[in-house]
């Protein structure tokens, strides 16, 4: 394919779309390379908009260690609106990239990157409109190998015919290998076609190719096993870790959006990994260990940041950006150094255990002092200690007290519903804590202004967790829990006015929990909704679950399998999951005895601070976890020697 810029072409499209802004490129501290220097070329692809997927720190990163290396050129693409793909459909106009609006088609790799498997129809508009084959078999050697990334890579199965290769865990060092395969394969003519560059990329055991693999099913539809289909394939794939983050101080140079984005701040990584394990996180169970960036290394990258962006804040990133064990130090050197700037601090949301509040005015010194948001995701003591959240409403009551009686206003509580073993009493209790959280910031600041959101999202099971085998709770059993709270919040005539209430009905959940645990059969639903019109379905007024089921009731039966077979129906020990030859480090007999545990509401300890609870991933990458600061500033982790 050529890889001349379709720029003319679509210049004379813009004037009749929406936000033409996003499709142009050329943001501060992008990157054009000349083609022709170049031997290995990337597309990389945040499967969404431009405004969600700009932002993305993962596309960002990879963007930036690619077109570090010599010889190698990294460029981004995102998904187009429907109103320009219906153009560039009729005017012949190919996926294009925004850097310098080459043909996706034209590249060597179009790596996407999955946080939600909601991105996978998206994948396939993506696909269709690069003139690159839905499904991988049908590939030719001139078209780019098609590989997946992102926690949903963890099981790629829902998407196997459709990608020619997914690589789990970290990606800096990866897509530097998977580089050097790709060059040293051009470079002595392409032997073998694209089934050898994909089986010298399967036989480093870190890159994993579907199609090498054949899922045997048992006469009840579950997986019998998944083998490899030729020799030198292992049967298991290693995900990638990246030990020492300093060594990665990436972005140096975060690119800048042209149009308004979810987010507009300068961003640092400041840890990787979490071990508080909350049963439910996929993303701090697929991450671990815990791998902490240096004080001096986060203020580098700071610095550097500002001064190539002109961002007015700065935001502290990680699944608990409070636990890093030099937080404090962290928020009030950076505050202190750019208080003539006026430089805004920011975290995700604060663990309510890990909240105080001279953290909280380091963080806001320099900027609004906007709402907190905290996140007990269980609404009473047992399902608390189901999810080995071990956080109590005590502990909330005396944070919440803090923060009110110091000038917050608002306050934020994060809960999920449909988790394991809930009842309709313990969806209720959110109401009730609601309440003690208003009338405590009440009585501590002498004011009615006092606000309390409380924010609730469907429980989806995820693979490589604890709860991994845990029945989803239907669209329906939680529509009608979740009814019966707003209607308590509702009806309190002294408090239900200071509470706002935000939900999501239960229907995505059901999508996210069929793709999130299906298997390969799953792959004949996407494609079924992508060629009846479905596009976004992460965004609420694109997504239709009637879609999603008359699909599913379309290609499920001919397997014998349904949507409730992969979602609401309880796995067994014994059973294979889809994900199994997939090795997160995680031993899966410590994610059952856990799961075990969740049932017997019995709490476990976060390891970085108690004895080794042998899940697995240590001994497995050889390295040792401190315990706690030292007083230097030191990572908290070393490599055994």
């Amino acid at each position: 394919m050529s890889a001349e810029s379709v720029f003319p072409q679509l210049e004379a499209l813009l004037p009749h779309v929406q936000k033409p802004i996003q499709y142009v490129g050329g943001e501060l501290n992008s990157t054009v390379k000349p083609w022709d220097e170049c031997d290995v070329r990337w597309a990389l692809m945040y499967p969404d908009a431009y405004e969600v997927g700009l932002p993305n720190q993962g596309v960002m990163i990879l963007y930036e260690v690619l077109n570090e290396r010599e010889g190698v050129l990294a460029e981004r693409t995102y998904s187009v609106w429907p109103d320009l793909e219906e153009l560039m459909r009729e005017h012949k106009v190919p996926q294009f990239t925004v850097d310098s609006h080459r043909p996706v088609g034209a590249f060597d790799v179009f790596g996407l990157s999955f946080s939600t498997e909601l991105g996978y129809t998206n994948m396939f508009t993506a696909l269709d409109l690069a003139g690159i084959p839905l499904e991988s078999k049908d590939r030719t050697v001139d078209h780019p190998i098609v590989l997946a990334g992102g926690h949903a890579a963890f099981n790629p199965e829902p998407i196997a015919d459709f990608i020619d290769c997914a690589v789990i865990g970290d990606g800096e060092q990866a897509v530097l290998e998977i580089t050097e395969i790709i060059r040293a394969w051009k470079a002595e003519g392409r032997p073998g076609g694209r089934e050898e560059v994909l089986f010298r990329l399967a036989r480093t055991g870190g890159v994993y190719v579907p199609g090498f693999y054949d899922v045997e099913y048992l006469p009840d539809g579950r997986i019998g096993r998944v083998v490899p289909n030729r020799s030198g394939v292992p049967w298991r794939v290693s995900k990638h870790t990246v030990m020492d983050l300093d060594e990665w101080p990436y972005p140096k140079q975060p690119l800048v959006p042209l149009a308004e984005t979810v987010h507009e701040r300068m961003s640092v990584e400041i840890f990787r990994g979490c071990t508080r394990g909350c049963r439910f996180c996929q993303a701090g169970m697929i991450t671990r260990p815990v791998r902490e960036r240096s004080i001096t290394g986060i203020g580098e990258m700071v610095e550097k940041g500002l001064k190539a962006t002109g961002f007015e804040e700065v935001g502290l990133l990680s699944l608990s950006s409070a636990d890093h064990t030099e937080i404090g130090d962290i928020a009030k050197g950076l505050a202190d150094r750019y208080t003539d700037d006026k430089i805004g601090l920011s975290l995700p949301s604060t663990r309510v255990d890990a909240f105080n509040v001279d953290l909280a005015n380091e963080l806001t010194r320099n900027g609004r002092r906007s709402g907190l948001t905290f996140a007990p995701e269980g609404g009473s003591e047992r399902m608390r200690k189901v999810i080995n959240k071990m956080v109590s409403e005590e502990d909330l009551i005396r944070t919440v007290a803090t923060a009110y009686g110091n000038g917050w206003r608002q306050v934020k509580l994060y809960f999920m519903c449909g988790l394991p073993t809930e009842t309709d009493e313990d969806v209720l209790q959110i109401g009730d804590m609601a309440v003690n959280v208003i009338a405590k910031g009440r009585e501590v600041s002498g004011q009615n202004d006092i606000r309390c959101t409380v924010s609730i999202g469907g429980f989806v099971p995820k693979p490589h967790t604890p709860f991994q085998w845990a029945p989803q709770l239907s669209a329906e059993d939680t529509d009608a829990r979740l009814k019966k709270l707003r209607d308590k919040i509702r009806d309190d005539k002294k408090y239900g006015r200071s509470i706002g209430f935000r939900y999501h009905d239960g229907k995505p959940g059901i999508v996210e929990g069929l793709l999130s645990r299906g298997d390969r059969r799953v792959g004949s639903v996407i494609r079924e909704v992508y060629e009846s019109g479905g596009r976004f379905d992460g965004w609420r007024e694109h997504f239709s679950y009637d879609l999603w089921m008359k699909s599913a009731e379309k290609t499920l039966p001919a397997f014998g399998v349904d949507v409730d077979w992969y979602t609401t129906r309880e796995r067994t020990y014994e059973e294979v999951l889809p994900w199994d030859h997939l090795d997160s480090g995680l031993d899966k007999d410590w994610l059952w005895e856990d799961w075990q545990d969740s049932l017997d509401e019995t709490e476990v300890e976060d390891c970085r601070w108690t004895p080794c609870f042998d899940c697995g991933v240590c001994p497995q990458l050889d390295l040792d976890i401190q315990i706690g600061p030292t007083g230097r500033k030191l990572l908290p982790l070393t490599v055994v020697k």
